[in-house]
């Protein structure tokens, strides 16, 4: 009963610390002067994260650390900061060593504490690879879009602005910011370039490549646009018809992956001591050494079987 009060507490906890995180600092300009009418403050919770936050981007800067960049961040669709995803990690592994103090002791809490920036990493990787998966399945639409407000008579700027009005996130996104480094002055083609690569997306390649080309030698860009369009729909078909074959093979190599730590984690658990001569034992912890080098192998051979690349 205990534990389990002590576990929500610190669930609590981290929730409460996690909105705070997300709540933005005090900024340069006066809070009166920006918002003259509102007559609440701020609670401690929110001061102590936004004084938190700031210590921590003093830190950066005064050593000039960068551990996650604004690109990683932006590219997995976090409006957050540096400083505000390092409060996160923070709070992530403060969580972790008060569960694993609580549930095992110190060694597990110590665990838990280095992995956090780790899996840090794995949800920014997660995260971006969600977010190009998003914008290649919107790529169809963008393109229709495209090519009617060219035939309507608008200009390729024009058409990505209204491609970025009328499409969803992370599309919108993209398209938007293509718009607004073209404003400043930065090149369009450079601009699309660059979101094919921080997107790596094949088929937005195309895109680019056929505004180049139109450029050059002229012609009916919105045309080329339906062309483009007709291939990209073409290749997204044959992927996912390609994907649901090897849907099948994915699945039973995920099986076999996790099917030696789940029998041992069983017999753990129906009996304790079955298992100890593989942790007490010179030759058990050979065995246990070479069988991770082993499944580290054939999960990497099964990876690439079932990797395919279009």
């Amino acid at each position: 009963m205990v534990l389990t009060i002590g576990v929500i507490l610190v669930v609590a906890a981290a929730v409460l610390g996690g909105v705070a995180a997300l709540i933005p600092g005090t900024p340069a300009i006066p809070l009166d002067r920006r918002r003259p009418y509102r007559t609440e403050s701020e609670s401690q919770l929110t001061r102590f994260a936004g004084s938190a936050v700031q210590g921590i981007e003093g830190i950066l800067a005064t050593r000039n650390v960068r551990f996650f960049n604004r690109d990683t961040l932006e590219n997995a669709g976090l409006r957050l900061s540096q400083a505000d995803f390092l409060f996160l990690i923070l709070i992530g592994a403060f969580v972790g060593g008060l569960i694993g103090l609580v549930v095992a002791g110190p060694l597990l809490a110590l665990l838990l504490v280095l992995a956090a920036p780790f899996a840090a990493h794995l949800v920014l990787g997660f995260l971006s690879g969600k977010r190009r998966a998003k914008f290649d399945e919107q790529l169809g639409d963008t393109l229709q879009l495209l090519s009617g407000s060219l035939r309507a008579g608008h200009s390729i700027l024009r058409a990505i602005d209204a491609a970025a009005t009328e499409s969803q996130a992370p599309t919108s996104e993209e398209m938007r910011r293509v718009v607004s480094e073209t404003s400043l002055g930065r090149d369009l083609l450079v601009s699309l370039n660059d979101t094919a690569e921080r997107m790596k997306n094949e088929d937005f390649v195309w895109i680019s490549q056929a505004i180049q080309i139109n450029r050059e030698v002229g012609g009916n860009l919105a045309e080329v646009m339906d062309q483009v369009n007709e291939t990209i729909r073409e290749r997204s078909e044959i992927k996912g018809h390609i994907k649901a074959l090897a849907a099948e093979g994915k699945f039973s190599a995920y099986i076999l992956m996790a099917l030696p730590v789940g029998i041992v984690a069983m017999l753990m658990v129906i009996s304790p001591g079955y298992m100890d001569k593989l942790f007490t034992t010179l030759l058990g912890g050979i065995l246990m050494v070479a069988s991770a080098v082993l499944m580290t192998i054939g999960g990497l051979w099964m990876r690439k079987i079932i990797d395919l690349k279009f």
